[in-house]
């Protein structure tokens, strides 16, 4: 198996020769996302892999669309040239791909992969954030959970219930909105 960061949360993946590429983001850095609610966050690094050097790219994962920081315009342009992606049901329907609710599962060759739960903050923001997902997936030598944009909530508590994650692939951020107090700027 072979993970290689790429810069926040774009990942890529080859186990059991399959290449798999989580939350495609290549813009440039500087550019601001706008979230709504006088929300934002800005690009502060480049990706450390050009999407002309990725190689074959079997299936991305998406945890979600609707942020650019997981999504971004290049990643979304990627969208089209790959021949698979993996997202939540809301996203599927927007981006015409594959929507997994969480414990759903399918496969891409020799590798499983099934939604986790997954979620941006208290339940009562999911109509506002939107709905995310997790991956597990689990090929022959290994298991590997990919956490998506998530709080710990007893859903995610519950993928260590349902699989032995041998490699845990974090999202730790730090999107900051200043209007809620929270630490940062916005």
């Amino acid at each position: 198996m072979n993970i290689t960061h790429i810069g926040g949360p774009t990942t890529l993946l080859e186990l059991d020769g399959v290449r798999l590429l989580v939350d495609p983001t290549f813009d440039a850095p500087g550019r601001r996302y706008s979230f709504g609610w006088g929300t934002s966050s800005r690009k502060t690094a480049g990706p450390a892999l050009a999407v002309a050097d990725l190689g074959r790219i079997d299936a991305v994962l998406l945890t979600h669309d609707q942020h650019a920081d997981n999504l971004d315009d290049a990643g979304r342009a990627l969208l089209s040239t790959v021949p698979r992606v993996i997202t939540t049901p809301a996203g599927a329907r927007r981006l015409g791909a594959s929507g997994l609710r969480p414990w759903e599962s399918t496969k891409v060759g020799d590798v499983e992969i099934t939604a986790t739960p997954s979620r941006h903050g208290p339940a009562w923001a999911v109509p506002i954030v939107g709905p995310t997902t997790g991956f597990a997936l689990r090929a022959s030598s290994e298991t590997v959970w990919i956490s998506g944009d998530t709080v710990v909530f007893p859903g995610v508590l519950k993928v260590a219930d349902r699989f032995d994650v041998d490699i845990a692939v974090l999202h730790l951020g730090k999107v900051q909105f200043g209007r809620t107090g929270r630490p940062g700027s916005p």
